[in-house]
């Protein structure tokens, strides 16, 4: 960043802003479509993070085959840009979902999962509306112990309830295995995918998941497709866990000092509502590029609290800093819109079309 582009930018758009450098983005999106090229795995990106068609678009241009989103309504926002073939990696429940999934399906491929028989029973309204199959995939939990059957006895009751159950058709097994745990989740799969074929099923989307399993990309036997979200911006969390570079974070919160009260103190104008509260499990709330050893300690809304006690450059009053996020998909669902730049040439504002989709 040159003062030049930093002035621009606060004059033009005012701080805080989300910057993205579409070179990086650009260079992300292509490293990691070779990475699993390379692998002989799918890549189906999970749009949670940029929440952005056009960059979706991207994606499924450089070899993406389809894309993930986590809600309903994420994923109507992609199908009404024109994007077909999309996962749903979440349980739907609900009439209201039924009946907007049902319309979902109506117009585009979409496969949706499932780690239990009431959300199973559920779906099939969704194939009735829809008047075609709805491919189900099961969730597998092999450890980290949020959504995902918990055996692999269950995963293959459950493909069983899928191919048996009007209008559903049981398309495989999906999972987010720890990034140390993939000799387990080799194992689960294993016994769920020979308990299948006793049944005459096939799996043949095996899904596996995450930024941080980048590291393990190609490493689970049989996995047909992998699911990175982050990647394409990347933060401070994907650098602490060796996936990334800084050179590779694309996003970044340009912020103004507006107080320094004190010589070991200073204020953001980026708080609680722009960087979000979540850590990441790290010390801060950001690195913050031209002063490293600077803390952001705490927040209030609109506020960043500076710790400059151990920062051997301090910040002035009117200085515009760039912040490299802890967690940068929550950091994003916070916008209406992010600057675009290459270089130090700004090149358009891009609109978050799907933030906010609670449901």
């Amino acid at each position: 960043m040159t003062t030049a582009l930093a002035a621009k930018i606060a004059r033009d758009y005012g701080t805080p802003a989300a910057v993205i450098d579409m070179d990086r983005v650009e260079r992300n999106i292509a490293r990691i479509q070779a990475a699993c090229d390379a692998a002989g795995v799918t890549n189906r990106p999970h749009i949670k993070t940029h929440k952005s068609p056009e960059l979706a678009k991207l994606q499924i241009a450089a070899g993406a085959r389809g894309i993930t989103c986590q809600k309903l309504g994420e994923a109507e926002v992609m199908a009404d840009a024109g994007i077909d073939n999309i996962l749903i990696s979440y349980n739907l429940l609900g009439d209201e979902k039924m009946a907007r999934l049902g319309a979902l399906r109506r117009r585009i491929d979409v496969t949706v999962a499932a780690d239990n028989p009431v959300v199973v029973a559920d779906l099939t309204k969704a194939a009735t509306i829809a008047g075609r199959l709805l491919p189900v995939v099961v969730e597998c939990d092999t450890g980290r112990k949020r959504a995902g059957v918990e055996t692999s006895a269950e995963a293959v009751a459950l493909a069983r309830q899928i191919a048996a159950s009007p209008g559903l058709t049981f398309a495989g097994f999906m999972m987010y295995p720890t990034e140390s745990g993939w000799a387990e989740a080799q194992a689960f799969l294993d016994d769920a995918m020979a308990g299948i074929r006793t049944d005459g099923l096939e799996a043949t989307i095996v899904s596996t998941g995450g930024t941080p399993n980048l590291k393990n990309l190609g490493q689970l036997r049989g996995a047909t497709e992998h699911r990175p979200g982050t990647y394409i911006y990347n933060d401070r969390m994907q650098v602490a866990a060796g996936v990334a570079t800084w050179d590779d974070c694309a996003l970044q919160i340009y912020a103004t000092v507006v107080s320094r009260a004190g010589p070991d103190r200073g204020i953001l104008d980026a708080g609680s509502k722009t960087l979000t509260a979540d850590t990441g499990g790290l010390d801060g709330y950001g690195l913050i590029l031209e002063h490293p050893e600077a803390k952001i300690a705490r927040f209030a809304e609109e506020h960043g609290f500076l710790d400059l006690s151990r920062s051997n450059t301090r910040p002035n009053i009117g200085d515009v800093v760039r912040i490299v996020p802890n967690h940068v998909c929550v950091v994003v669902n916070m916008l209406d819109e992010v600057v675009m730049v290459r270089g130090d040439e700004i090149v358009g504002v891009l609109p978050v079309a799907a933030r906010g989709k609670l449901r």
